[in-house]
């Protein structure tokens, strides 16, 4: 997943700063990196992205959070946007709806 989204969005122009491939590691990233905008598949070992997107908001409510999801996965999306998420993206990716979801977050943020 991390790296389709990384091939869909560096021909745009976005840079990937860092990676995490488990939902504690992925507030940890946050904290050392505070990207622009975070990735996050709702489904991760260790910490869910439900859970990872709580952390993140804690310390940083201004964060950018969209959630990656797989169709099915309605339920964990509405929750994670109750969470604080900003958007969803659902796999498979189409690199249009990703950028897309991507460009409309970003502007609500600045």
């Amino acid at each position: 997943m991390r790296q389709m989204i990384r091939e869909i969005i560096e021909p745009e122009g976005y840079e990937v700063v860092g990676e995490a491939s488990d939902g504690v590691e992925a507030v940890e990233r946050f904290q050392e990196l505070h990207p622009d905008l975070v990735t996050m598949d709702i489904v991760m070992p260790k910490r869910s992205g439900i859970d990872a997107v709580k952390g993140i908001l804690a310390e940083h409510p201004d964060a950018c959070v969209v959630m990656c999801s797989a169709l099915g996965q309605e339920t964990l999306v509405m929750e994670a946007l109750q969470a604080g998420a900003r958007d969803f993206i659902v796999k498979p990716f189409k690199p249009d709806n990703v950028l897309a979801t991507l460009r409309k977050v970003l502007e609500k943020g600045s």
